[in-house]
């Protein structure tokens, strides 16, 4: 009697006369595919994932799978559904740009370490800093990582490469006077309370730029970090809830900081009575004279200009946001409260961000015990 043949998505399980244990899964075309395990058990739980992977739609045909299919399918099922829509962006075009073009055509089942080894060595050979391409090795990794979930490959090929360590840049920041020297220069710009509110709040640019009136009490000198602006790449400016719970934070504002919102306040009800009907009703602080967002790229011009005409060292719009952690944190404030004024998702973070101010402050906590100790010594 002839043998059944098996159908699509049923499988099996046998012991190999090495002693493993192979289990196979039917596939479309009357192919197949195995998964192997050192007991039965192992096997059978991959088999079992698998049969489970099948029903859900994935295509378990890696042997003949890209690397450029493979990644463009865990965009589009693994990441775009789980991140924010500007992380998404950063991981595809990390994946169309970087990677695509140098082994896409490589058989997924077939990319070996020493392929990602010569991946990175080509990347850094064509300019590419080691902090980027260490980013394009822990988002290959990720990817890598939901292929073994899928039984798509057997381990992680980023596992046996090494990816070169990322290496932090010096972080440049103003002094207070050369902030002051700043905030003084722009005090008839119109981004003037923009500029105050980045060095004394260490808002991010996004926050900034996304905050509305209906979030500021000028009478309590609070505001409320309620959501970011930012550009993304197929809908342009849009409006995001902050990535964090502590990002969503009350922020207690400066004198210096209310008089220039103040200001500022008096100004745009100018700018909306010029504009008449073309007054866009946003309630937006930072806007246009018409009402309309920023982008916050054409602030970053605007910020490089009046830097330039200030006489003081160019610096990035964010690291105005370093300048006021590192004020605060040089002036004795505790790093529990500058974390919760950045919004960082733990203090470890903010430690580790401001590492280079530690020495200085464990002198004043020596300091501080000769001042105590020196007055027993005295009595």
């Amino acid at each position: 009697m002839a043998q059944k043949r098996r159908g699509h998505g049923e499988g099996s399980i046998k012991q190999r006369s090495d002693g493993l244990w192979e289990a196979r899964v039917s596939l479309e075309g009357g192919k197949r595919r195995s998964f192997y395990g050192k007991t039965r058990r192992e096997a059978q739980d991959k088999l079992r994932t698998a049969l489970r992977d099948l029903d859900a739609g994935l295509d378990l045909s890696s042997d003949r799978q890209t690397v450029a299919q493979f990644l463009d399918k865990w965009l589009s099922a693994s990441v775009k559904p789980s991140v924010k829509v500007k992380t998404y962006e950063g991981y595809e075009s990390i994946v169309r740009i970087r990677v695509t073009p140098r082994i896409g055509r490589t058989h997924l089942a077939k990319l070996t370490a020493l392929d990602l080894q010569a991946l990175y060595t080509e990347l850094a050979n064509a300019g590419l800093s080691a902090r980027s391409v260490h980013h394009t090795h822990r988002v290959l990794h990720r990817a890598f990582v939901q292929a073994v979930r899928w039984n798509l490959i057997a381990r992680n090929p980023c596992d046996g490469a090494q990816g070169p360590r990322a290496t932090r840049s010096e972080m440049m920041v103003w002094t207070p006077e050369e902030a002051d020297a700043f905030l003084i220069s722009t005090r008839q710009h119109p981004a003037h309370a923009l500029y105050m509110l980045a060095l004394t709040t260490g808002m991010r640019q996004g926050e900034l730029l996304g905050l509305k009136w209906g979030d500021v009490d000028l009478s309590a000198g609070t505001l409320a970090v309620r959501r970011s602006l930012q550009r993304q790449r197929v809908a342009g400016l849009v409006f995001e809830e902050p990535k964090t719970a502590r990002s969503r934070r009350s922020i207690r504002l400066c004198q210096r900081a209310i008089v220039a919102l103040r200001a500022h306040h008096d100004r745009q009800a100018f700018d909306r009575r010029a504009a008449g009907s073309e007054w866009k009703a946003r309630d937006l602080v930072f806007c246009h004279a018409n009402g309309e967002p920023l982008d916050p790229s054409y602030q970053t011009t605007i910020f490089k200009k009046a830097v330039e005409a200030a006489g003081v060292p160019a610096i990035r719009f964010h690291d105005m946001r370093h300048t006021a952690a590192t004020i605060l944190l040089s002036r004795g404030v505790h790093v529990k409260l500058v974390s919760e004024m950045l919004g960082h998702a733990t203090i470890v973070l903010t430690l580790d961000t401001y590492s280079h101010l530690i020495p200085a402050m464990h002198g004043d906590a020596a300091a501080a015990m000769d001042a105590v100790f020196a007055a027993a010594d005295v009595g």
